[in-house]
Formats: structure tokens, C-alpha cells, sequence
């Protein structure tokens, strides 16, 4: 109980206070006053505490001390005159930051604790975390807390935050097969998913379109597969890129490789991999999902899994398993004789099943989890315990919230992007419809409503490449961002407008050309760098 007695007031003290208005997503815990302590761009400086288990030579916050002293003030000009200076008396040079774990060469996982406390007073100016994750999100709380008077000061008021996410993963899907996406564009991305504290990169590689994966094992399959084996690929050193890019922002990357529907664009690299359809008795030319009846199939499965789990370290693969069309199996004699054997009779929902279990042996052999759309619990395929659901559907066969408590009460953990489907536009604000989404509003148990362990914006390709990414994603996914950290309780439209337009500010100020809200203005706009 204390808990929610301490929660409102806290609450309304930070929401009347103007300068912490650009908060986004809202801390679990914030108390903030007036008092207000000044920031010289010359003279700021991070330092480790002495007993932090984090110390100089730490990748990943010495890299991150450097992005953000540019964020706080790369506005500024070289000097502020002597007179600006001697005006304010209280001032704070130092943030000082002390991690109780050492982990800075590892890899954020989904296990990893991101809390931190952040207190600004008097005495100190201190950030407090677990983790370096931890640290990585107090820093953009603490970046985000900083303003800027009319006579160029920089501010940073009085606050004490306590600070950790509702859900541990929180993600953002980008699919680069419908359109291809530069390498610079989804690392722009990467930032500012760390600005949203968004902790998830789910890269939905290859699809029918096209195979932009340059696979060292089967180069055939982006050389044949890509829209442009040249320029339109993700190499080998560019996969490492992203990773790192994405580590050192404690982001995960999770990869889909999706199968055995969605994979025109593997055929033409591996001849046999893709079922023949026919047209009466003959065949038609065409080809249907992955041909799950032939031994080669499994074989190459094997051995292209083995490069994918080597080549994304994260524990979790995303293996897809949706919308798979049963007509060209329908059609394929041999597969019906294949049916006929196994004793499947026509439901071909076995026979999906049988090529999944299949591929999730393989995966599980090389020591990975593994992620699946939602058909494949749908059609009742056998998983182990500890795979991850995602949730797409928003309506068939159920609801979304209903799906949610069918894979919950069958002891799965689940995903929810059903209702976060950010390619779909319409006119006027709907990221108030993104915000208003509970999570956890199905009937189930608190055991159940544990299972669900966060959720993911998705950005399907259909529409969206390089030229209309940015705006359409920023700021309509940090509704997500806030749905998925902040407390259920924070709910208000009218305090997350005032936030969410002035955060959209804010991303102006740092680059990023993100769309706006409704009419208005900001202070600095973009501009073209």
C-alpha cells in the first residue's frame, strides 16, 4: 500500500514542475522541486564513484559519456560570458555514477536489470544502477532533465528519482526486406530507441520481397535473393555493426528468419528448398512455403541456423511461423502422399506442425530460445516451455487480449504487438490509441500476467524506407515506450501531450525529423544537417 500512497503526490509535485515536463517515459518514482542548480558546458564532467564496479575503460559507459555530454549541450556556443556565470551561484559540474555489478564487455540479455536512482541536490549530483543497462537509462533521464533558460543557462532542477521498467522487453520491429533500410538509418534508429528507453531491436532480416542477409555459408541466397546484390545487402561486418552499435545503447538485437511461409526470395538461391505448386497434374511454375517433406530441406536448416546462432549472439532467435499458405502443399502430390504416410489425413495445420517441431530441434540443438508469431501456438504446435509468443493479431481467431490469456494459461510467455502496428496511418493523433493500450486487461491470474513480458511497435515495410521512416516512427512508437516502462497508472492524454510534444522538441534539438503532434511549435525546429 505504500506503494500507491506515495504515488499520486509524487506525481502531481513533478507534473506542476515545468522543466521536467519533456520526461518521456515517466519515471516509476520522481520527486522534483524549483530549486534549480546551473550547468557549464566548459566545465561538466562525468566521473566514476570509487567504489563503482564500473571504472574508466568501461566500453560502454565511457562511450556513452561522450554521446551525452554532445546531447546536453552541442546548442551551446563556445563560451558564456563571466556575467552569465557569477548570476548563478549554486551550481553542479559532475554527475557521478557508480554501478554495483561489473558488465561492461557483456551483452544486454533479457534478464538484464536496467533500475537506477538519480539524485540531484545539494550534496550530490548521483546516479545510481545495478547494471551499466541501468546506467544507460539514467543517463537519458538525466539528459532529458536538463533545460535551457531564455539567457542560454543551462538548468538542472532539484529532483530524486527512483526509476525501472515495467517490462523487460520492450521492442521495435523494422523489416528491411519489403524495403531495403541503409545501414545508417537503422543505426540512427538504435539511437533513438535508447532515447525511448526501447531495449529491443527486432530485425525482421528477409521476407518474400527480398534476402538482404549476406549469408557466408549460402552467399546464392542474397546474390539471387537481394533486390540488389551490390548495394542493397547487410553484410557480414555490417550484422557486427549493428550489434555492437545496439550494445553499447543496451539494445539486444533479435533476428527473424521467418519460415516456412514468407520465403519466395530463398528460392532462387537454394533450388529444392521451396515447394513446387501444380495445376492439375502438372506443375505450375510457382512455389509455396518451404518444402517440408524432403530431408535437404532439414539439412540446410541445420547448417544456415548454425551461421545465424553464431552470428547474432543474443539467446533468442525470432523463427516466425505466420500466415502460412496451405494451397500449394494442397496442390503437390508428393507432399499429399507425405500426408498420407505420416497419417495427417488433410489438416495441414499437422503438417506445419511437423516441419516447426522440426526446425525448433535444430535451433534448440545449438543451445538458442526462440520467438514465434502466434499461429504457431494457434495450430497447436508442440514447443518448449520457454517460448516466447508474440501476438500480432488484433481480432482473429480472438481478440489480442484473449489470445493473451490462452498462451498465458497454457504456461507460455508472451509478446504483445498486435495493436502497435506503426505503418498503419490515419489522419490526426493516433498515438492516443497506441498509448491507451493495457497490456495486462485479459482475465488471468497474477501468475499469468507475469508471462507477459513486454511487447513490440512494429514497422512492416509495405510503405516505409529510408525516406519516410523517421517521422512515421518518432514520437508515435515512444507511446509504446511509455506503455511498456512507466506505471499502468499513467494514463493521463493531457499530461502525456504536454510530455510527448515537448520530448518531440527535444528530438528536433538532437536531429531527429520527427512528426508532430498537433499545432504548435518548438523552439528549435529542424533542420537539415
Amino acid at each position: 500500500m505504500a506503494v500507491s500512497t506515495l504515488w499520486f503526490p509524487l506525481l502531481l509535485a513533478a507534473a506542476t514542475a515545468g522543466p521536467v515536463t519533456a520526461l518521456w517515459p515517466w519515471p516509476q518514482y520522481i520527486q522534483t522541486s524549483d530549486q534549480r542548480y546551473a550547468l557549464w558546458p566548459k566545465n561538466f564532467d562525468f566521473q566514476y564513484h570509487a567504489g563503482s564496479a564500473a571504472q574508466p575503460g568501461c566500453s560502454v559507459l565511457d562511450q556513452a559519456f561522450q554521446r551525452y555530454r554532445h546531447l546536453f549541450f552541442h546548442t551551446v556556443s563556445d563560451s558564456l560570458t563571466g556575467r552569465t556565470e557569477k548570476q548563478y551561484k549554486a551550481e553542479k559540474n559532475t554527475l557521478t555514477v557508480s554501478v554495483a555489478t561489473p558488465g561492461c564487455h557483456q551483452l544486454p540479455s533479457l534478464e538484464s536489470v536496467e533500475n537506477y536512482t538519480l539524485t540531484i541536490n545539494d550534496e550530490q549530483c548521483f546516479l545510481l544502477s545495478e547494471t551499466v543497462w541501468g546506467a544507460l537509462r539514467g543517463l537519458e533521464t538525466f539528459s532529458q532533465l536538463i533545460w535551457r533558460s531564455a539567457d542560454g543557462t543551462f538548468f538542472i532542477n532539484k529532483t530524486d528519482i527512483l526509476d525501472f521498467p515495467r517490462f523487460p522487453h520492450r521492442g521495435l520491429l523494422l523489416d528491411t526486406s519489403r524495403h531495403y533500410l541503409p545501414l545508417s538509418r537503422i543505426l540512427d534508429t538504435l539511437d533513438v530507441m535508447a532515447y525511448n528507453k526501447f531495449n529491443v531491436f527486432h530485425w525482421h532480416l528477409v521476407d518474400d520481397p527480398s534476402f538482404p542477409y549476406d549469408s557466408v555459408t549460402f552467399p546464392e541466397l542474397a546474390r539471387k535473393g537481394s533486390y540488389n546484390p551490390a548495394t542493397h545487402i547487410y553484410t557480414v561486418q555490417d550484422v557486427k555493426e549493428v550489434i555492437e552499435y545496439a550494445r553499447l545503447r543496451g539494445i539486444r538485437v533479435v533476428p527473424e528468419f521467418d519460415t516456412p511461409g514468407h520465403t519466395l526470395s530463398w528460392g532462387a538461391g537454394v533450388p529444392g528448398l521451396l515447394t513446387p505448386c501444380y495445376s492439375g497434374s502438372e506443375p505450375s511454375g510457382t512455389f509455396g512455403p518451404v518444402n517440408p517433406i524432403l530431408n535437404s530441406t532439414y539439412e540446410f536448416m541445420s547448417t544456415f541456423f548454425l551461421e545465424i546462432s553464431s552470428a547474432f549472439p543474443d539467446f533468442y532467435l525470432h523463427l516466425g511461423g505466420d500466415e502460412v499458405d496451405f494451397s500449394c502443399w494442397k496442390s503437390n502430390p508428393d507432399v499429399q502422399a507425405f500426408m498420407k504416410k505420416k497419417g495427417f489425413g488433410d489438416d495441414f495445420k499437422q503438417l506445419e506442425s511437423f516441419y516447426i517441431q522440426m526446425l525448433l530441434n535444430i535451433v534448440s540443438a545449438y543451445g538458442k530460445g526462440y520467438m514465434v508469431w502466434q499461429e504457431v501456438f494457434d495450430n497447436k504446435v508442440k514447443v518448449q516451455p520457454d517460448t516466447i509468443i508474440q501476438v500480432w493479431r488484433e481480432e482473429a481467431p480472438v481478440t489480442y487480449l484473449k489470445e493473451l490469456e490462452l498462451i498465458t494459461q497454457a504456461g507460455f510467455r508472451a509478446l504483445l504487438s498486435a495493436p502497435w502496428y506503426l505503418n498503419r496511418i490515419t489522419y490526426g493523433p493516433d498515438w492516443k490509441e497506441v498509448y491507451m493500450v493495457e497490456p495486462l486487461a485479459f482475465d488471468g491470474s497474477p501468475e499469468q500476467k507475469a508471462l507477459v513480458i513486454g511487447g513490440e511497435a512494429c514497422m512492416w515495410g509495405e510503405y516505409v524506407d529510408s525516406t519516410n521512416l523517421v517521422p512515421r516512427l518518432w514520437p508515435r512508437a515512444g507511446a509504446v515506450a511509455e506503455r511498456l516502462w512507466s506505471n499502468s497508472r499513467v494514463t493521463d492524454l493531457e499530461f502525456a501531450f504536454t510530455r510527448l510534444t515537448n520530448f518531440r522538441c527535444e528530438l528536433l534539438r538532437r536531429g531527429v525529423q520527427a512528426q508532430p503532434l498537433s499545432v504548435g511549435y518548438c523552439e528549435q525546429e529542424f533542420e537539415e544537417t
